[in-house]
Protein backbone atom coordinates (compact mmCIF):
# COMPACT_ATOMS: atom_id res chain seq x y z
CA UNK A 1 0.00 0.00 0.00
CA UNK A 2 1.61 3.35 -0.47
CA UNK A 3 2.27 5.94 2.02
CA UNK A 4 -0.19 7.92 0.43
CA UNK A 5 -3.30 5.68 0.48
CA UNK A 6 -2.10 4.97 4.60
CA UNK A 7 -2.42 8.03 5.26
CA UNK A 8 -5.98 8.94 4.00
CA UNK A 9 -6.72 5.66 6.37
CA UNK A 10 -5.89 7.02 9.56
CA UNK A 11 -7.47 10.48 8.68
CA UNK A 12 -11.09 8.57 7.91
CA UNK A 13 -10.82 6.60 11.30
CA UNK A 14 -10.06 9.82 13.20
CA UNK A 15 -12.99 11.23 11.95
CA UNK A 16 -15.25 8.72 12.90
CA UNK A 17 -14.00 8.66 15.99
CA UNK A 18 -14.59 11.82 16.62
CA UNK A 19 -17.75 12.25 15.21
CA UNK A 20 -19.13 9.33 17.45
CA UNK A 21 -17.40 11.31 20.79
CA UNK A 22 -19.55 14.10 19.59
CA UNK A 23 -22.86 12.12 19.30
CA UNK A 24 -22.56 10.80 23.05
CA UNK A 25 -21.74 14.04 24.43
CA UNK A 26 -25.12 15.61 22.81
CA UNK A 27 -27.24 12.49 23.97
CA UNK A 28 -26.07 13.08 27.39
CA UNK A 29 -26.46 16.95 27.80
CA UNK A 30 -29.86 16.65 26.20
CA UNK A 31 -31.38 13.61 28.14
CA UNK A 32 -29.31 14.61 31.39
CA UNK A 33 -26.78 12.14 31.28
CA UNK A 34 -24.52 12.16 34.60
CA UNK A 35 -22.01 10.72 32.53
CA UNK A 36 -22.22 13.47 30.19
CA UNK A 37 -19.60 16.68 30.28
CA UNK A 38 -21.43 19.65 31.71
CA UNK A 39 -21.15 22.77 30.33
CA UNK A 40 -19.69 24.87 32.02
CA UNK A 41 -22.03 28.64 33.36
CA UNK A 42 -25.48 26.52 32.99
CA UNK A 43 -27.34 25.07 36.24
CA UNK A 44 -29.13 21.77 36.04
CA UNK A 45 -32.96 23.40 35.43
CA UNK A 46 -31.58 24.95 32.11
CA UNK A 47 -31.17 21.16 31.21
CA UNK A 48 -34.75 20.54 31.87
CA UNK A 49 -37.25 21.17 28.81
CA UNK A 50 -39.63 24.03 30.05
CA UNK A 51 -43.51 22.87 30.89
CA UNK A 52 -45.42 25.21 28.47
CA UNK A 53 -47.61 27.64 30.11
CA UNK A 54 -51.68 27.21 30.33
CA UNK A 55 -54.21 29.13 27.81
CA UNK A 56 -55.20 31.81 29.95
CA UNK A 57 -58.99 31.58 29.78
CA UNK A 58 -61.13 35.04 29.33
CA UNK A 59 -62.87 36.92 32.14
CA UNK A 60 -66.32 36.55 31.53
CA UNK A 61 -67.36 40.42 31.64
CA UNK A 62 -69.41 41.71 34.80
CA UNK A 63 -73.05 41.88 33.86
CA UNK A 64 -75.03 45.18 34.20
CA UNK A 65 -77.51 45.79 36.98
CA UNK A 66 -80.85 45.98 34.61
CA UNK A 67 -82.58 49.21 35.77
CA UNK A 68 -86.01 48.49 37.88
CA UNK A 69 -87.95 50.52 35.06
CA UNK A 70 -86.23 48.25 32.53
CA UNK A 71 -87.78 45.05 34.45
CA UNK A 72 -90.74 43.29 33.20
CA UNK A 73 -93.56 43.86 35.67
CA UNK A 74 -94.38 40.71 38.05
CA UNK A 75 -97.74 38.70 37.41
CA UNK A 76 -100.75 39.70 38.53
CA UNK A 77 -102.56 37.33 40.80
CA UNK A 78 -106.31 37.58 40.42
CA UNK A 79 -109.00 35.28 42.86
CA UNK A 80 -112.42 34.86 40.70
CA UNK A 81 -115.70 33.52 42.23
CA UNK A 82 -118.22 31.74 40.34
CA UNK A 83 -121.36 33.39 39.98
CA UNK A 84 -124.97 32.29 38.82
CA UNK A 85 -124.55 32.01 34.95
CA UNK A 86 -121.13 32.37 34.70
CA UNK A 87 -118.75 29.55 32.46
CA UNK A 88 -115.21 29.03 32.47
CA UNK A 89 -114.80 30.79 29.07
CA UNK A 90 -116.75 33.68 30.36
CA UNK A 91 -114.72 34.43 33.38
CA UNK A 92 -111.46 33.91 31.57
CA UNK A 93 -112.23 36.41 29.03
CA UNK A 94 -114.24 38.78 31.56
CA UNK A 95 -110.96 39.04 32.84
CA UNK A 96 -108.64 40.19 29.91
CA UNK A 97 -107.90 36.98 28.32
CA UNK A 98 -108.02 36.86 24.47
CA UNK A 99 -110.84 34.23 23.72
CA UNK A 100 -108.40 32.39 21.90
CA UNK A 101 -106.05 31.89 24.76
CA UNK A 102 -109.50 30.74 26.73
CA UNK A 103 -110.55 28.40 24.76
CA UNK A 104 -107.52 26.35 24.60
CA UNK A 105 -107.53 26.41 28.59
CA UNK A 106 -111.04 24.84 28.46
CA UNK A 107 -109.79 22.58 26.38
CA UNK A 108 -106.76 21.51 28.43
CA UNK A 109 -108.79 21.41 31.34
CA UNK A 110 -111.55 19.29 30.39
CA UNK A 111 -109.44 16.07 30.61
CA UNK A 112 -109.06 16.42 34.31
CA UNK A 113 -112.23 18.29 35.48
CA UNK A 114 -116.02 18.27 34.57
CA UNK A 115 -116.41 22.50 33.93
CA UNK A 116 -120.14 21.32 34.44
CA UNK A 117 -119.66 21.04 38.09
CA UNK A 118 -117.93 25.02 38.96
CA UNK A 119 -120.65 26.00 41.72
CA UNK A 120 -121.97 29.68 42.59
CA UNK A 121 -119.49 30.47 44.92
CA UNK A 122 -116.28 28.15 44.10
CA UNK A 123 -113.37 30.38 43.70
CA UNK A 124 -110.14 29.94 41.51
CA UNK A 125 -107.01 31.91 41.32
CA UNK A 126 -105.11 32.97 38.23
CA UNK A 127 -101.58 34.66 37.63
CA UNK A 128 -101.40 36.60 34.84
CA UNK A 129 -98.80 38.27 32.37
CA UNK A 130 -99.47 42.52 32.18
CA UNK A 131 -99.83 41.95 28.16
CA UNK A 132 -98.88 39.32 25.56
CA UNK A 133 -95.21 40.07 24.39
CA UNK A 134 -93.58 40.21 21.38
CA UNK A 135 -92.79 36.82 21.44
CA UNK A 136 -96.50 35.67 21.80
CA UNK A 137 -96.21 34.61 25.56
CA UNK A 138 -99.65 33.44 26.60
CA UNK A 139 -101.52 36.18 29.12
CA UNK A 140 -102.34 33.12 31.44
CA UNK A 141 -99.37 32.42 33.49
CA UNK A 142 -101.08 29.72 35.97
CA UNK A 143 -104.49 28.53 36.94
CA UNK A 144 -105.21 27.01 40.29
CA UNK A 145 -108.15 25.75 41.32
CA UNK A 146 -109.75 23.13 44.51
CA UNK A 147 -112.82 21.44 43.08
CA UNK A 148 -112.43 18.87 46.47
CA UNK A 149 -110.87 19.19 49.32
CA UNK A 150 -108.23 16.22 48.70
CA UNK A 151 -107.51 17.07 44.99
CA UNK A 152 -106.42 20.38 43.28
CA UNK A 153 -105.89 21.05 39.82
CA UNK A 154 -102.87 23.46 38.66
CA UNK A 155 -103.11 24.61 34.88
CA UNK A 156 -99.40 25.84 33.07
CA UNK A 157 -98.26 26.78 29.68
CA UNK A 158 -95.48 24.83 28.54
CA UNK A 159 -93.17 26.45 25.87
CA UNK A 160 -93.83 24.26 22.46
CA UNK A 161 -96.69 22.88 24.18
CA UNK A 162 -99.54 24.96 25.19
CA UNK A 163 -101.59 24.67 28.17
CA UNK A 164 -101.17 22.11 30.41
CA UNK A 165 -103.35 20.65 32.96
CA UNK A 166 -102.88 18.20 36.20
CA UNK A 167 -104.05 17.14 39.48
CA UNK A 168 -102.27 17.45 42.23
CA UNK A 169 -103.57 14.80 45.32
CA UNK A 170 -103.29 16.29 48.84
CA UNK A 171 -102.53 13.54 51.85
CA UNK A 172 -105.00 13.99 54.57
CA UNK A 173 -105.47 12.40 57.90
CA UNK A 174 -109.16 11.34 59.13
CA UNK A 175 -109.55 11.47 62.73
CA UNK A 176 -112.55 10.26 64.77
CA UNK A 177 -114.60 13.51 65.50
CA UNK A 178 -117.56 13.00 68.61
CA UNK A 179 -120.75 14.87 68.53
CA UNK A 180 -124.10 15.01 71.12
CA UNK A 181 -126.81 16.88 71.79
CA UNK A 182 -130.00 17.28 73.49
CA UNK A 183 -133.57 18.67 71.35
CA UNK A 184 -135.07 21.81 72.72
CA UNK A 185 -137.12 22.94 70.20
CA UNK A 186 -136.06 20.92 67.31
CA UNK A 187 -132.96 18.68 65.71
CA UNK A 188 -131.63 21.15 63.67
CA UNK A 189 -131.67 24.26 66.36
CA UNK A 190 -129.71 21.56 68.66
CA UNK A 191 -126.99 20.70 65.79
CA UNK A 192 -126.00 24.09 65.26
CA UNK A 193 -125.84 24.47 68.95
CA UNK A 194 -122.81 22.38 68.72
CA UNK A 195 -121.51 23.18 65.45
CA UNK A 196 -122.62 19.78 63.97
CA UNK A 197 -121.75 20.14 60.33
CA UNK A 198 -124.56 20.45 58.32
CA UNK A 199 -123.41 17.68 55.62
CA UNK A 200 -123.11 15.29 58.69
CA UNK A 201 -126.74 16.64 60.17
CA UNK A 202 -128.70 15.53 56.50
CA UNK A 203 -126.39 12.10 56.81
CA UNK A 204 -127.85 12.17 60.07
CA UNK A 205 -131.41 12.62 59.29
CA UNK A 206 -131.61 10.02 56.37
CA UNK A 207 -130.16 7.41 58.33
CA UNK A 208 -133.20 8.09 60.63
CA UNK A 209 -135.94 8.83 58.07
CA UNK A 210 -136.95 5.61 57.88
CA UNK A 211 -137.93 5.19 61.61
CA UNK A 212 -138.72 8.51 62.89
CA UNK A 213 -140.76 11.40 61.33
CA UNK A 214 -139.08 14.50 62.09
CA UNK A 215 -141.95 16.88 62.27
CA UNK A 216 -143.88 14.92 64.66
CA UNK A 217 -142.22 12.50 66.85
CA UNK A 218 -139.36 14.62 68.07
CA UNK A 219 -139.86 16.14 71.27
CA UNK A 220 -138.16 18.28 73.89
CA UNK A 221 -135.55 16.46 76.09
CA UNK A 222 -135.01 14.06 73.01
CA UNK A 223 -131.11 13.05 72.66
CA UNK A 224 -128.97 12.03 69.86
CA UNK A 225 -125.00 11.26 69.40
CA UNK A 226 -122.63 10.66 66.42
CA UNK A 227 -119.68 9.20 65.66
CA UNK A 228 -118.11 10.83 62.29
CA UNK A 229 -114.85 10.84 60.90
CA UNK A 230 -113.07 13.94 59.67
CA UNK A 231 -109.70 14.42 57.34
CA UNK A 232 -107.08 16.92 58.06
CA UNK A 233 -104.81 18.57 56.12
CA UNK A 234 -101.18 19.29 56.02
CA UNK A 235 -101.60 21.96 58.43
CA UNK A 236 -103.99 20.55 60.77
CA UNK A 237 -106.74 21.87 59.22
CA UNK A 238 -110.07 20.38 59.06
CA UNK A 239 -110.94 19.34 55.26
CA UNK A 240 -114.14 17.33 54.69
CA UNK A 241 -115.97 14.87 56.61
CA UNK A 242 -116.85 11.44 55.93
CA UNK A 243 -118.72 8.70 57.07
CA UNK A 244 -120.98 8.33 60.43
CA UNK A 245 -119.55 5.22 61.97
CA UNK A 246 -122.45 5.32 64.53
CA UNK A 247 -125.41 7.42 65.18
CA UNK A 248 -128.38 7.16 68.21
CA UNK A 249 -131.20 8.85 69.04
CA UNK A 250 -132.92 8.35 72.16
CA UNK A 251 -136.94 9.23 70.87
CA UNK A 252 -138.89 9.65 74.80
CA UNK A 253 -136.80 7.24 75.94
CA UNK A 254 -136.54 4.32 72.92
CA UNK A 255 -133.08 4.04 71.80
CA UNK A 256 -132.36 3.95 67.82
CA UNK A 257 -128.51 3.04 67.30
CA UNK A 258 -126.83 2.20 64.11
CA UNK A 259 -123.77 1.05 63.03
CA UNK A 260 -121.69 1.61 59.48
CA UNK A 261 -120.52 -1.32 57.62
CA UNK A 262 -119.80 -2.99 54.47
CA UNK A 263 -120.88 -6.43 53.76
CA UNK A 264 -119.16 -8.56 50.88
CA UNK A 265 -121.58 -7.39 48.75
CA UNK A 266 -119.76 -3.95 48.48
CA UNK A 267 -122.84 -1.83 49.56
CA UNK A 268 -122.02 -0.13 52.94
CA UNK A 269 -125.11 0.85 55.26
CA UNK A 270 -125.80 1.48 58.59
CA UNK A 271 -127.09 -1.81 60.79
CA UNK A 272 -128.39 -2.23 64.35
CA UNK A 273 -127.01 -4.69 66.95
CA UNK A 274 -128.83 -7.51 65.73
CA UNK A 275 -127.45 -6.45 61.88
CA UNK A 276 -130.84 -5.32 60.37
CA UNK A 277 -130.52 -2.28 57.97
CA UNK A 278 -131.60 0.88 58.74
CA UNK A 279 -133.03 0.81 55.20
CA UNK A 280 -136.44 0.09 54.76
CA UNK A 281 -138.44 -0.04 51.28
CA UNK A 282 -139.20 3.55 51.20
CA UNK A 283 -138.19 6.71 53.37
CA UNK A 284 -140.88 8.64 55.21
CA UNK A 285 -139.39 11.88 54.65
CA UNK A 286 -137.60 12.40 51.29
CA UNK A 287 -136.48 15.60 51.67
CA UNK A 288 -134.34 17.31 54.20
CA UNK A 289 -134.98 19.85 56.31
CA UNK A 290 -138.58 20.81 55.71
CA UNK A 291 -141.59 21.13 57.51
CA UNK A 292 -144.86 19.20 57.35
CA UNK A 293 -147.42 21.57 56.20
CA UNK A 294 -150.17 19.66 55.19
CA UNK A 295 -150.79 15.70 56.44
CA UNK A 296 -153.44 13.48 54.53
CA UNK A 297 -156.76 13.53 54.59
CA UNK A 298 -160.01 15.57 54.04
CA UNK A 299 -159.12 19.35 53.95
CA UNK A 300 -160.32 22.18 52.61
CA UNK A 301 -158.64 23.36 49.40
CA UNK A 302 -156.76 26.72 49.71
CA UNK A 303 -157.37 27.35 46.12
CA UNK A 304 -160.68 25.92 45.38
CA UNK A 305 -162.50 26.31 48.37
CA UNK A 306 -164.47 23.63 49.16
CA UNK A 307 -163.38 20.49 50.93
CA UNK A 308 -161.67 17.42 49.43
CA UNK A 309 -159.12 14.90 49.56
CA UNK A 310 -155.87 15.31 49.76
CA UNK A 311 -154.24 12.33 48.98
CA UNK A 312 -150.92 12.95 49.81
CA UNK A 313 -148.50 14.81 52.44
CA UNK A 314 -147.03 18.43 51.73
CA UNK A 315 -143.77 19.45 53.02
CA UNK A 316 -142.81 23.25 53.15
CA UNK A 317 -139.25 24.11 51.75
CA UNK A 318 -137.54 27.08 50.12
CA UNK A 319 -137.46 27.37 46.09
CA UNK A 320 -134.51 24.82 45.15
CA UNK A 321 -134.19 22.30 47.94
CA UNK A 322 -133.19 19.12 46.76
CA UNK A 323 -136.26 16.38 46.34
CA UNK A 324 -134.88 12.58 46.91
CA UNK A 325 -136.46 9.44 45.70
CA UNK A 326 -137.80 7.64 48.63
CA UNK A 327 -136.57 3.80 47.36
CA UNK A 328 -134.44 2.26 44.66
CA UNK A 329 -136.82 1.81 41.52
CA UNK A 330 -137.23 2.77 38.05
CA UNK A 331 -139.40 6.38 37.07
CA UNK A 332 -142.43 5.91 35.35
CA UNK A 333 -143.57 8.96 34.67
CA UNK A 334 -141.57 12.50 34.29
CA UNK A 335 -142.92 15.57 32.96
CA UNK A 336 -146.23 17.96 33.31
CA UNK A 337 -149.82 16.58 34.83
CA UNK A 338 -152.10 18.85 35.20
CA UNK A 339 -152.91 20.44 38.91
CA UNK A 340 -149.86 18.94 39.88
CA UNK A 341 -147.23 20.67 37.89
CA UNK A 342 -143.87 18.86 36.89
CA UNK A 343 -144.15 15.77 38.70
CA UNK A 344 -142.11 12.25 39.06
CA UNK A 345 -143.61 8.90 40.23
CA UNK A 346 -141.29 6.14 40.69
CA UNK A 347 -142.24 2.34 40.99
CA UNK A 348 -140.35 0.56 43.22
CA UNK A 349 -141.49 -2.77 42.50
CA UNK A 350 -145.57 -4.78 42.37
CA UNK A 351 -146.41 -3.38 45.15
CA UNK A 352 -145.07 0.18 46.15
CA UNK A 353 -145.23 3.43 43.74
CA UNK A 354 -144.10 7.16 45.30
CA UNK A 355 -145.26 10.27 43.67
CA UNK A 356 -143.19 14.33 43.61
CA UNK A 357 -145.48 16.97 42.47
CA UNK A 358 -145.09 21.04 42.07
CA UNK A 359 -141.44 20.63 41.34
CA UNK A 360 -139.08 23.37 40.13
CA UNK A 361 -137.55 21.38 37.69
CA UNK A 362 -135.68 17.86 37.58
CA UNK A 363 -132.38 16.41 38.18
CA UNK A 364 -130.51 16.48 34.88
CA UNK A 365 -130.40 13.51 32.48
CA UNK A 366 -133.81 11.70 34.13
CA UNK A 367 -135.72 10.79 31.80
CA UNK A 368 -138.92 7.62 31.78
CA UNK A 369 -136.97 4.41 32.41
CA UNK A 370 -134.51 5.69 34.44
CA UNK A 371 -133.54 4.09 37.10
CA UNK A 372 -132.52 6.02 41.03
CA UNK A 373 -131.40 5.09 44.33
CA UNK A 374 -132.80 5.72 47.41
CA UNK A 375 -131.69 8.97 48.50
CA UNK A 376 -130.78 10.11 45.43
CA UNK A 377 -131.88 13.66 44.14
CA UNK A 378 -134.15 13.45 41.25
CA UNK A 379 -135.67 16.95 41.28
CA UNK A 380 -135.94 20.54 43.43
CA UNK A 381 -138.99 22.25 45.68
CA UNK A 382 -140.79 24.21 43.23
CA UNK A 383 -144.72 25.87 43.01
CA UNK A 384 -145.52 24.59 39.77
CA UNK A 385 -149.49 23.49 39.09
CA UNK A 386 -151.94 24.60 41.59
CA UNK A 387 -149.80 25.43 44.36
CA UNK A 388 -150.06 28.26 46.43
CA UNK A 389 -146.08 28.62 47.34
CA UNK A 390 -142.95 26.39 47.34
CA UNK A 391 -143.61 23.06 48.44
CA UNK A 392 -143.37 19.38 48.08
CA UNK A 393 -146.48 16.97 47.41
CA UNK A 394 -145.22 13.80 48.23
CA UNK A 395 -147.83 10.40 47.76
CA UNK A 396 -147.39 6.66 48.36
CA UNK A 397 -149.23 4.09 46.47
CA UNK A 398 -149.87 1.01 47.55
CA UNK A 399 -151.19 -1.49 45.00
CA UNK A 400 -152.57 1.46 43.03
CA UNK A 401 -154.17 2.95 46.05
CA UNK A 402 -152.77 6.25 47.50
CA UNK A 403 -151.89 5.64 50.93
CA UNK A 404 -150.99 7.91 54.02
CA UNK A 405 -147.00 8.02 53.77
CA UNK A 406 -147.14 8.87 57.76
CA UNK A 407 -148.83 5.67 58.91
CA UNK A 408 -147.86 3.31 56.51
CA UNK A 409 -145.93 -0.05 57.84
CA UNK A 410 -142.84 -0.41 55.85
CA UNK A 411 -141.24 -3.46 55.16
CA UNK A 412 -138.12 -4.38 56.89
CA UNK A 413 -134.73 -3.75 54.88
CA UNK A 414 -131.86 -6.29 55.06
CA UNK A 415 -130.53 -8.57 57.70
CA UNK A 416 -126.96 -9.52 57.64
CA UNK A 417 -126.69 -13.26 57.82
CA UNK A 418 -123.74 -16.23 57.84
CA UNK A 419 -120.61 -14.78 57.43
CA UNK A 420 -121.21 -10.91 57.04
CA UNK A 421 -123.14 -11.58 60.41
CA UNK A 422 -120.31 -12.72 62.40
CA UNK A 423 -117.88 -9.95 60.67
CA UNK A 424 -120.04 -7.59 61.74
CA UNK A 425 -120.47 -8.72 65.38
CA UNK A 426 -116.46 -9.10 65.93
CA UNK A 427 -116.24 -5.74 64.36
CA UNK A 428 -118.65 -4.03 67.59
CA UNK A 429 -115.47 -4.24 69.97
CA UNK A 430 -113.04 -2.14 67.43
CA UNK A 431 -116.29 0.72 66.89
CA UNK A 432 -117.19 1.02 70.74
CA UNK A 433 -113.37 1.73 71.12
CA UNK A 434 -113.37 4.27 68.89
CA UNK A 435 -116.62 5.68 70.48
CA UNK A 436 -115.14 5.63 73.93
CA UNK A 437 -111.57 7.45 72.57
CA UNK A 438 -113.29 10.65 71.11
CA UNK A 439 -115.65 10.81 73.75
CA UNK A 440 -112.81 11.16 76.17
CA UNK A 441 -111.02 13.33 74.18
CA UNK A 442 -114.01 15.60 74.77
CA UNK A 443 -114.01 17.56 71.33
CA UNK A 444 -117.07 18.47 69.55
CA UNK A 445 -117.73 17.83 65.83
CA UNK A 446 -116.36 21.36 65.38
CA UNK A 447 -113.23 20.96 67.32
Amino acid sequence: MSASRRIRKRRLATGIAALAALGIATYAWQYGSDDGPEIPGTDVSSKIAPVPEPIAQPTPPVPETIPDEQKPPPAETREITVRRGDTMMKLLTGNTIPRKEAHAIVTALRPVYNLQRMKVGQRFTVALRPDTDAAGSPRLVRLTLQPDPDRGIVLRHVPEQGFHAEIVERQLERRDSFAKGQIASSLYNAAVAIDLPIDVLTALIKIFSFDVDFQREIQSGDKFAVLFERFHDEFGEPARNGRIVWASMTLSNNNLEYFQFTPESGFSDHYDRHGKSVRKTLMRTPINGARLSSGYGKRRDPILGYTKMHRGVDFEAPRGVPILAAGDGVIEKIGRNGSYGKYIRIRHNSTYKTAYAHMSGYFKGLKRGSRVRQGSTIGYVGSTGRSTGPHLHYEVIVNDRQTDPMSIRLPAGKTLKGKDLETFQAHWPAVLERIALARDDRKLASD
